[in-house]
């Protein structure tokens, strides 16, 4: 019979926060929970499940052989030892803090914990903070500009990428460089901070093409890396990047120890490598693991596929499995399709767009990853693909997904539908599509078969226009020895387009979203 003793311990006074904490959500403008919340409910894991929370206590190393820890009581400044059958380690991750010229200077906060929190509306409250900076335009950066905007604050956001939200292919962001520039957010993007100085009673940031940026209030959102010192200190094994190496199990290097969330490193679902993905999802199934594993139960993890989602301003970024950035460094060989369909059906009042690139094998329609953007649905596709992703489920899956739909809630072909619609026709030729960033458009005939209002609206440089309501009769005006480059606004009409010049002997090909990707690509470093 199982009967367990469980401690936890825990260093600061308040108790773990999950990954990728709401914080950005209570800070600035939002209210923090109650003290007694902060502090984790310690209580409640004593009286409900048997589970000791020691706060404030600091385990200082591991004794493998003895199967012993040292912890540290910091209230009573005393050390002592605990015995242990099974160890697990959930050290988490510590913000980054770079080797930066002034980073300690007053004023420059990182944000980790709910005292991060607290220390950060302090201070905008007692310096009456107008303007601020954000260094990093990932999760966390993003939140926080947002929360900051709101609270009337200027806001320069520095990313040393040229775009924000790294993990995301760079057309796929150009909606949210769009909203951030809408929102007044001054953006530096491609460039990263030199130093920090300080200057009477503002903050200069120094980047590394000269320019400088003022402000009363600087934060770090530059990332996290992986806790791994005490890992480390007893000998057990780390992965290239940092994080503790674990087994399918969590069991690390040491048959006895085990390891979860932000400080170890995982196995990327598509590409096989080895990788450190901070999120709260995979955090809690990996704890879920460790305990079967320790109660003898066959448990394995899966992998990750880094199953993420963002909101700004309104405006909502989803992603699944691997990036087209991810696929070429992995040399891994994919096909791409991007629609922007409605997130229900358009005769309904309200329908909102959202950009949708699917990524697959071009051998079998395996599905490789998803991206979408946009104010309504993109997350909820984007879950049904992640689904699809774990399944190994292919395009012509997602042709015959079964999905809800009533008018004010999707369409009978929903977007997930599309996607694997138009993917599908591309595999078995009856559809096939080009790619704006691929085609050389210099060579054959760059067709526009939106009708001449949008063509005149904006369109690209030596297109012929032809409506598609006029393209049956106007055929011969096309050349039969050339290829025939195809596109609309979005990309529908310009498959009906491909199909009838096809049907005629025509090399046609549908450049795959349309216009509106077109635009994405266009204006991804013209902002």
């Amino acid at each position: 019979r199982f009967s367990p003793s469980i401690s936890a311990t825990w260093r600061p006074r308040t108790a773990p926060v999950r990954r990728r904490p709401p914080l950005p959500f209570r800070s600035p403008r939002h209210p923090l929970p109650p003290a007694r919340a902060q502090r984790g409910r310690g209580y409640l894991f004593k009286d409900r499940f048997n589970i000791e929370v020691r706060l404030e206590n600091e385990v200082l190393s591991i004794n493998r052989e003895q199967q012993t820890i040292t912890v540290k009581d910091l209230q009573q400044d005393k050390t002592y030892q605990e015995a242990y059958d099974a160890l697990v380690l959930a050290p988490g991750a510590s913000p980054v803090r770079p080797p930066i010229p002034g980073l300690d200077l007053p004023g420059i906060f990182a944000l980790r914990t709910i005292p991060d929190s607290r220390r950060i509306r302090s201070w905008i409250s007692e310096h009456n903070v107008q303007r601020a900076i954000v260094v990093g335009g990932g999760f966390i950066g993003l939140e926080m500009t947002e929360n900051l905007v709101h609270r009337g604050i200027n806001v320069t956001l520095v990313e040393q990428l040229p775009q924000v939200l790294p993990p995301v292919d760079p057309e796929m962001v150009t909606p949210v460089h769009h909203k951030l520039k809408e929102q007044g957010v001054n953006l530096c993007l491609g460039d990263g901070v030199k130093e920090f100085s300080q200057a009477e009673d503002e903050i200069i940031v120094s980047t590394q093409s000269g320019e400088q940026h003022h402000a009363d209030l600087v934060i770090l959102g530059i990332g996290v890396r992986p806790e791994n010192q005490l890992a480390k200190d007893a000998g057990l094994e780390l992965g290239q990047r940092g994080g503790i190496r674990v087994n399918a199990k969590m069991q690390t290097s040491d048959s006895q120890i085990w390891a979860v969330g932000d400080a170890v490193e995982v196995q990327d679902y598509i590409t096989k490598e080895w990788t450190l993905i901070p999120l709260a999802g995979p955090a809690n199934r990996q704890g879920r693991i460790a305990a079967d594993s320790i109660a003898g139960r066959e448990a394995e993890f899966r992998g990750v596929q880094g199953t993420s989602v963002c909101g700004l301003f309104g405006l909502t970024v989803a992603s699944t499995g691997a990036s087209e950035k991810t696929l070429k460094r992995a040399n891994i060989p994919y096909e791409k399709v991007y629609l922007h369909p409605g997130h229900h059906v358009g005769y309904f009042p309200g329908a909102k767009p959202i950009d949708l690139k699917l990524l697959f094998s071009p051998e079998d329609g395996r599905i490789l990853g998803a991206q979408a953007v946009g104010e309504e649905g993109a997350e909820k596709r984007i879950d049904v693909i992640a689904m699809a992703v774990q399944q190994h489920s292919t395009v012509y899956d997602l042709e015959e997904a079964e999905l809800c739909y009533a008018p004010q809630f999707g369409a009978a072909k929903d977007p997930v539908n599309f996607a694997g619609m138009i993917a599908a026709n591309h595999l078995r030729g009856d559809a096939p599509i080009i790619q704006w960033d691929l085609v050389d458009l210099s060579q054959g005939v760059l067709l526009d078969v939106r009708d001449v209002d949008e063509f005149e609206r904006g369109h690209v440089a030596g297109t012929v226009n032809i409506p598609l309501n006029q393209l049956r009769d106007r055929m011969a005006e096309l050349p039969k020895e050339q290829p025939i480059h195809v596109y609309c606004q979005v990309g529908q009409r310009a498959y009906y387009a491909t199909r009838a010049l096809r049907l005629k002997g025509y090399d046609a090909a549908n450049l795959t979203g349309g216009y509106q990707t077109y635009l994405n690509f266009a204006e991804k470093v013209n902002l």
